[in-house]
């Protein structure tokens, strides 16, 4: 009794010194990244804008019925949605061949023979239940396990990502739409204002009031503002086309409202705690799931230079008389032991190639982890400059408009000439595109500020 339990501890003990000897972890480096204080300039808040669902910060309702046609029918997000299944069932194939496989083996023959008599049947009828299974000692099956979830959670992570990022496409392609719908009006208005002043400009020209050079002046105007309209429609059908693509439909006319000329988010927008940025953001946490795959792999490599030890049981029943297969019973019980003794440094190879793989997945981790602190760093800072430039276009469009009302009443005193009315409008005109674009930069500042932050997918 004594000498059994004797012999069990050294097995467990061995067992437990086997399992460290194939850990990963003293090969694999772990990453080493400094997470800043702050994002930005920005002030540490726990609040933060990523905390928002994404129907509570774009309020537009044809806006957000667009992105629930793009979640449920975009190919790419299906597809997605597919690879996890894919993820899963290869981490149940890993999971199961920890344990015993019980398969079932039937089959019979008839064999002739010449024994110098004539020839002579033997039939022979077999059935047998065979059990296999791989002793996992040095761990192989586990870290395979290991890797194959922490594939499946990637993929999952992945999902998660796109979402984030195909709500935000469909956003930014929305905002830039009505933008040019809002460009396109524009440019319509000032074509009537065109066609009036050069009928105006010709009536004062024929009367003898002014010079055929405003005349010739207000049609290269007109010209110049008609010539506008044939790129921009262009360039309304293609982002239709574009929003029609994401949201998986052929292209067609995409509803939508007007730009609306107040946004409604205030200059002071909260980031929220950096170290929040690596729980939040799905694409950190599908690179560190690739990494913990990564690592396993390692082991599997490491486990895979020791023995294998494979044990099979087989019973069941052989006879050649079919009517006595009960009374023929067999059994079987064979191990066997398979280890790599020259194989060229094949075995070698493959554990340096796992480490090499694991040690550009840790880089290509931090690089991430860095990338995405840049991405939320130039969002705040392009969101603050939008709200600034916005402020500003405002007031130069007012500047503009009211210098226009003065070189019209100017000129109808005959204080100014009619090609200062022309430069007033040009100024105009120009002052409304600009306030216009900012208002649309202003949009999409937001919308890649709530993107960067990890808003979007939850």
């Amino acid at each position: 009794m004594r000498q059994s339990i004797k012999t069990a501890i050294i097995c467990m003990t061995a067992a437990v010194l086997a399992a460290n000897a194939c850990s990963p972890a003293k090969h694999c480096t772990k990453p080493e990244l400094e997470i800043p204080d702050r994002i930005a300039y920005e002030r540490t808040d726990s609040n933060t804008i990523a905390d928002m669902k994404w129907w509570e910060l774009y309020s537009d309702t044809l806006l957000q019925k667009l992105i629930r046609n793009t979640l449920e029918n975009n190919r790419d997000f299906l597809a997605a949605s597919e690879k996890i299944k894919e993820l899963q069932a290869k981490y149940r194939i890993a999971n199961s061949a920890l344990y015993p496989s019980l398969s079932a083996k039937a089959g019979g023959d008839h064999e002739f023979y010449n024994r110098g008599k004539g020839f002579t049947s033997e039939p022979e009828a077999q059935l047998s239940l065979v059990i296999g299974w791989e002793v996992d000692f040095w761990g192989t099956l586990r870290w395979g396990r290991k890797e194959e979830f922490a594939n499946y959670l990637a993929s999952q992570e992945a999902m998660r990502a796109m979402q984030m990022t195909l709500i935000s496409e469909v956003a930014q392609a929305y905002y830039e739409l009505v933008a040019l719908d809002n460009e396109l009006a524009i440019v319509k208005r000032t074509l009537i204002t065109r066609q009036e002043g050069v009928h105006q400009a010709k009536v004062r020209f024929e009367g003898g009031l002014t010079s055929e050079t405003s005349y010739r002046q207000a049609q290269v105007e007109l010209a110049t503002t008609a010539s506008l309209i044939p790129d921009l429609e262009r360039k309304i059908a293609l982002k239709e086309s574009q929003i029609s693509l994401l949201a998986g439909d052929f292209p067609k006319r995409i509803e939508r409202e007007k730009l609306s000329l107040t946004p409604t988010l205030s200059d002071d927008i909260p980031a929220g705690i950096p170290s929040e940025l690596l729980k939040r953001r799905p694409d950190i946490r599908e690179a560190e799931q690739k990494l913990k795959a990564a690592e396993a792999a390692v082991g599997v490599a490491q486990a895979d230079r020791f023995p294998k030890l494979v044990i099979s049981l087989t019973g069941g029943t052989e006879t050649e008389i079919i009517e006595n297969m009960l009374k023929a019973p067999i059994a079987t019980a064979v191990a066997s032991l398979t280890a790599p003794i020259f194989s060229f440094g094949k075995k070698k190879a493959a554990f340096k190639a796992s480490i090499a793989a694991y040690n550009q997945t840790r880089l290509a981790y931090e690089n991430k982890i860095l990338q995405v602190f840049k991405e939320v760093n130039d969002a705040v800072i392009t969101y603050r400059s939008a709200r600034e430039n916005t402020r500003l276009k405002q007031n130069l469009l007012e500047a503009s408009r009211k210098y226009v009302e003065l070189a019209r009443l100017q000129n109808l005193n005959g204080v100014t000439i009619y090609l200062d009315v022309l430069d007033a409008q040009r100024k105009y005109f120009d002052a409304q595109i600009s306030m216009s674009n900012a208002i649309s930069n202003e949009y999409l500042a937001m919308i890649n500020l709530y993107k960067a932050l990890g808003g979007g997918w939850s």
